[in-house]
Parts: structure tokens; C-alpha cells; sequence
């Protein structure tokens, strides 16, 4: 993928013919990427969708368990979609568009009441909590 990094951290358990095979099953051959780890061992990984369906399962499941393996407690993969949980970006473009014209054409003295009014209608505070 030539939106990917030229490197990155990859469970000792995925062999590098597994990568190359399931990279192709992923939109944009985006394979997971290990983005963080915290001391305790969690780790924060994007992954990308799988493009079938049928085949989504059998790969998602192989590489949470290289991720659980990897893991010093061995703990259980936790797995968000954040398509339906986070805005995308042209709703953050969006919302930092309005919170610019709010602070450049709304002057705050008009009503404080107003102008906090008008900067929750942004959704930007929303967005970047």
C-alpha cells in the first residue's frame, strides 16, 4: 500500500507469506498497523476493512490471535468500528470550517449565551473530545 508506512510492527506469529496473502483481502491492501503501546501492554492497532466478507472472519480471527499472543498478559482483543462511531472527515472539515467563522465573523461580546450556543452547534468541541 502506498499509504502505509515502510515500516512497521508485526506479531512474530504472522508469518510474512500470511501478510503478503491477506494484505489483498483488506480496501486499499491497508493491513492492520500497530499504532501505540501503553506499558501495561495494550496495544491500539487500525485496521482496515476486509473487502469479503466471507473470508473476513477466518483473517480478522487469525490476526487477533497473533495480536493476543503477542500481548505479555495475553489478553482479549478488543475490537471497535469506528466508521459508526467517529465522524469522518469531511464532518471534522466540516465543523472546523464553522468554528473559524464563528471565531472570526461572531464577536463575543454580542451574548455570551449566544456565541457558546453557536460554538456547540459547530460539533467541534464534540469532535476533538
Amino acid at each position: 500500500s502506498q499509504s502505509l508506512p515502510e515500516y512497521f510492527v508485526v506479531p512474530s506469529s504472522l508469518a510474512d507469506q500470511d501478510l503478503k496473502l491477506y494484505s489483498y483481502s483488506f480496501i486499499g491492501r491497508r493491513m492492520p498497523l500497530w499504532s501505540w503501546n501503553h506499558p501495561n501492554g495494550s496495544a491500539l492497532v487500525r485496521m482496515a476493512n476486509i473487502k469479503d466478507v466471507l473470508q473476513q472472519r477466518r483473517i480478522d480471527q487469525r490476526i487477533c490471535n497473533a495480536i493476543t499472543r503477542s500481548h505479555p498478559l495475553r489478553s482479549d482483543v478488543y475490537k471497535s468500528d469506528l466508521d459508526k462511531c467517529l465522524p469522518n472527515i469531511q464532518e471534522i472539515q466540516a465543523a472546523h470550517i464553522k468554528l473559524k467563522q464563528l471565531c472570526v465573523n461572531e464577536p463575543f461580546e454580542e451574548t455570551e449565551e449566544k456565541w457558546l450556543s453557536s460554538l456547540e452547534n459547530t460539533r467541534w468541541l464534540e469532535y476533538i473530545r
